[in-house]
Order: structure tokens, then sequence, then C-alpha cells
């Protein structure tokens, strides 16, 4: 289960990353300057070529970095080579970051998935990364296959479901049917990942079934991505913690 005195927190989106300081998200300078803060940190995991995490949030390397592909194409040799765009820095692995934090803020691990048969190679590298951590660590995905595998991999580990009301730009609505979309915003699909927590898109808060989750059966609810007066107002209102960027809480 969650442990919530050490969770409930505010926590850092992608780490506390600062585009004008020159704080790259989901970097070893981003995750430092949140543990700096006292902050909780959220970062994405993304596999290479052969089923390696590392801490990056896109599939594709180009927004942040000075090359063209997919990330899951490489290897961590190839990886090693490439730098964030104007920086001397690289993508860090799943393992470099545990190393890192050790276990000095709670981390919300967000595994990456775009609908396909989850790679088992990659589930289980986590699991077992995640398993020998010492440290406050959860692990979540959009996708509730992905956190059925998890559950059997990793049975110890918290783990949640990131969702919303899939509607709009950005919610792979042209992978999913309209059906499947309504059962995911609507937590219908949870059941067998048995989650300690969501985390639930601030805008559409709140909904009957967050309120369900939270108020009746006692579900830690954060909420994402919070960045405006009116998500902050609205993420203490009706979750538990905000995953914030883009101010200091």
């Amino acid at each position: 289960m969650l442990d919530r005195k050490t969770f409930v927190r505010p926590i850092a989106h992608r780490g506390l990353h600062n585009t004008t300081l020159g704080i790259i998200e989901n970097t070893a300078r981003a995750f430092e300057a949140a543990i700096a803060g006292g902050y909780g940190i959220e970062c994405d995991v993304q596999p290479l070529v052969d089923g390696t995490p590392v801490v990056f949030h896109d599939e594709e390397l180009g927004r942040l970095i000075d090359a063209r592909g997919r990330i899951d194409a490489l290897s961590m040799p190839q990886l090693r080579k490439l730098r964030y765009r104007g920086q001397d820095t690289s993508v860090i692995g799943l393992g470099e970051l545990l190393e890192l934090v050790h276990g000095r803020v709670p981390l919300l691990v967000e595994i990456k998935s775009e609908w396909a048969p989850p790679r088992l190679a990659f589930l289980k590298r986590i699991a077992t990364l995640a398993s020998a951590y010492a440290g406050p660590l959860a692990l979540m995905s959009f996708d509730p296959a992905v956190m059925v595998q998890i559950r059997q991999l990793a049975p110890g580990i918290p783990r949640g479901i990131v969702s919303g009301l899939y509607k709009g730009p950005g919610w792979w609505l042209d992978k999913l049917s309209p059906e499947r979309a309504f059962r995911l915003g609507h937590l219908l699909e949870i059941g067998p990942v048995c989650p300690s927590f969501v985390s639930y898109h601030v805008k559409a808060l709140p909904t009957p079934v967050t309120r369900y989750i939270r108020e009746v059966a006692g579900i830690t609810l954060f909420c994402w991505t919070v960045r405006t007066p009116v998500d902050r107002a609205r993420a203490a209102e009706w979750a538990d913690a905000p995953t914030f960027e883009g101010y200091l809480p």
C-alpha cells in the first residue's frame, strides 16, 4: 500500500525543471532541485531496444535532443553519445535515478505506454529495480495492462493508474475506441490492477468516480499537471496532492 504520510506532498512534475534556468525535465538537475525543495518527484520511463528503462518522456528524441528517431531503437551506448539540446547532459537510466534520489523523497514513476501489448523485458527490469530499491517508490501508467503485469512482477510495490476524461487532443483517440476511452476515463478497468492510488487530470476534477475512490474507497488521489491558480484551488479541494510545474507550492 501507499504510505500516505510519505507520498502525500507536492510532487514535482518531471522533476523541478525550469527552462529559463537551463534545467531540463527528467534530468538529474531537475531531480536534485526537487530534492532540495523537499518535493516528491514524478518522472517517466521509456524502454531502450533491449528493454532497459531510461528516464525520458517522449517516444521520439527530437523535442529535447538534437537527433531523430525513436528512443526504443537505441542501445545504452548509443544513447550515451547523445546530449540534451544545448547541454552536455545525457539521458539517465532508471537505476541511475534511484541511486541519485537514494530514498530522500518519494518517487512516482510513470511507465509510458502507447497501448501496444506490454513489453515484458522492459517491465521485468523496472520491477527488478523497484523491488531492490529501499526508498519510497510507486509505479503507475495510463495503461491498465501494464499495471496488471507490474502487479504480478512486483506485488509489493505501490501501483497506480493515471487517467482523465480522454477528450480532446493528446488522448490517443486515434488508437482507442470511444467505448474504451470511456471505460478508461471512468476508471472501469482498474479492478485487476488493485491500485493504491490514482493520478487524475486536474482540469477534469471533480468527477463522480474520483470522488468515490477518494471519499468512499479511501484510495489516494493525486492530480496532474497543476500549473495555474485555478488548477491549484481545484487540486486543494478535490485531490490529496498535486503534481505541479511552473511554480513553487
